[in-house]
């Protein structure tokens, strides 16, 4: 353990600085495919049951119409946020009919690219901003890309614990700075040790072999309608999901908040040749936002992202320049297709003492080719990180994931013995131990054991995730929510359909003029 994370554990561990680990926030947002009974993709448009997609603050729509994202408020107990993302399933499952929540990230057997449909938001100008960049996001990337799942961590430490550290370390900078720096040396920690998270909770070893479209890939056969590879941890994180040119070059290695921001304002704002010779507008219709690298900044394709709560109009990007940094979303974490919800407890509580790590140990700055080391070590593991004797690279020396997982998990453990005592309880050690165990047994991975339970019942990837989607929607119907929980529900439902049809009569002004000022609130930020 560094001198510095030894003297932040025992500042931390005295009187009412303990209290403060109380006060971290947890939010989850969960994306989940509808499917049919016989595990197609459900082509209905998002149940007006659920309320209006765009207006909605816990149950909306990602990239397409048929993959629904639930939205957890951000809570101090990761408990609760569990209890609130279990409560937005259960009403959705009330609401769906013959169909079901898509139990793994990746999708199902999906129908031909066109048939795939965009998300849609009705007519209001901010409704058609998010179908138009939908539509780019088609083009540049295709539709069957933006059908894969995934779970996003939102994690926060407490304000007051940040000017405790900087006045304890006679650091400078007012509090705002400060904060964002702590935050960027988290992010780069995580870059470091996200890997972990990938052997310990990729869980999609296997998918679909018409997700391919026919594209050449170095996947094996698992049978006649199945890809995998024997030690992927998560194919969902692998260069098989999304394969842009475009932002090749855009690598923001996170040394401060303004060269984050920066490199993201240049590529909203840097016109990239294919996409030029495409144009906005097809047959007079809209068919992306801009021609440029990105079209909006929420199309940087990261582990992690640096966030902060925007005003009504404000763009991410404008919130953290004014702002600054007041939390992470982790976006790496694969859908546990074995429980309802695709998370847990156990993991939520391992995932709080990680990042405390990241956020508290010392994090240098990513130079002299670390970078490409980290994105290397991350690739390797998504691809084979339950092959025996699997190395890594640590400073540019050879190094063993299981070792490296050790020694990590033994430096991660008095943080978990911190969070421990600030709540009075042994969650944080016992999550830990979960962990330990699965680095010294490969086989309770949960990419492990999607393979062998498809092994075990011979059946395709298709075939298990219906199957586990069927006894998740079993799981979530036997036990309904109480009538005043599900009636909060259908009110909410109710009150986001009004806000979308008031947004839509009150719109004024022309959708073309609407598009070039958003365009032109990025242009006019200067760090």
């Amino acid at each position: 353990m560094s001198e510095l994370l030894n003297r932040r554990l025992s500042l931390l561990g005295q009187g009412d600085n303990l209290s403060l680990l109380k006060q971290c926030l947890h939010g989850i947002e969960r994306e989940c495919l509808r499917v049919t009974e016989d595990g197609r993709l459900a082509q209905t448009p998002h149940p007006e049951a659920l309320g209006s997609a765009l207006t909605h603050e816990s149950i909306t729509t990602d990239y397409s119409e048929s993959l629904l994202e639930f939205i957890t408020p951000a809570l101090a107990d990761p408990a609760q946020t569990l209890e609130s993302l279990e409560n937005i399933h259960r009403f959705a499952v009330s609401k769906l009919g013959s169909e079901y929540l898509w139990s793994p990230s990746m999708p199902c057997p999906l129908p031909a690219e066109e048939d795939i449909p965009i998300a849609w938001y009705g007519t209001s100008n901010i409704g058609q901003l998010k179908y138009v960049y939908r539509k780019g996001l088609a083009l540049r990337y295709g539709r069957t890309m933006q059908c894969i799942a995934g779970i996003h961590y939102n994690f926060s430490l407490p304000e007051k614990l940040w000017p405790l550290l900087r006045d304890a370390e006679g650091g400078s900078g007012d509090d705002r700075d400060y904060q964002s720096s702590a935050y960027i040396a988290l992010i780069r920690n995580f870059r470091r040790y996200s890997w972990l998270l990938m052997y310990l909770f990729g869980a999609s070893p296997a998918l679909d072999a018409g997700f391919l479209r026919g594209r050449p890939h170095q996947l094996e056969s698992f049978d006649a309608d199945t890809l995998f590879l024997p030690w992927a941890t998560s194919l969902r994180m692998s260069d098989l999901g999304y394969q842009s040119n475009a932002q090749a070059g855009l690598t923001p290695c996170y040394n401060d908040l303004a060269s984050y921001t920066d490199s993201l304002r240049r590529a909203v704002a840097t016109p990239y040749a294919p996409y030029v010779e495409i144009g906005t507008h097809k047959d007079g219709e809209w068919v992306q936002l801009n021609t440029n690298i990105l079209q909006i900044e929420n199309e940087y394709y990261s582990n992690i992202r640096p966030k902060r709560v925007t005003y009504t109009g404000e763009r991410p990007i404008q919130a953290l320049v004014a702002r600054g940094i007041q939390y992470i979303e982790v976006r790496c974490l694969d859908i546990n297709p074995f429980l309802p919800t695709g998370i847990d407890l156990p993991q939520a509580r391992f995932l709080d003492a990680f990042l405390l790590f990241c956020a508290l140990e010392e994090s240098p700055l990513l130079q002299n080719g670390e970078c490409g080391q980290c994105t290397d070590n991350f690739l390797k593991v998504v691809k084979e990180g339950r092959r025996p004797g699997l190395q890594l690279h640590r400073d540019g020396q050879p190094v063993e994931l299981k070792a490296w997982a050790s020694e990590l998990l033994a430096r991660i453990a008095p943080l978990a013995e911190l969070l421990d005592r600030s709540q009075g309880s042994d969650e944080h050690a016992r999550a830990l131990a979960t962990q330990a165990a699965k680095v010294d047994d490969p086989a309770l991975t949960p990419s492990a054991q999607v393979l062998a339970s498809m092994t075990a019942h011979q059946e395709s990837f298709a075939a298990f995730a219906l199957r586990q989607s069927q006894l998740h929607a079993d799981y979530l119907r036997k036990e309904p929510l109480p009538a005043e929980e599900q009636a909060r529900f259908e009110s909410l439902a109710r009150a986001s359909l009004e806000e979308q049809a008031r947004l839509e009569q009150q719109e004024v002004g022309d959708f073309d003029l609407f598009v070039g000022a958003y365009q032109a609130s990025i242009l006019a930020i200067s760090n």
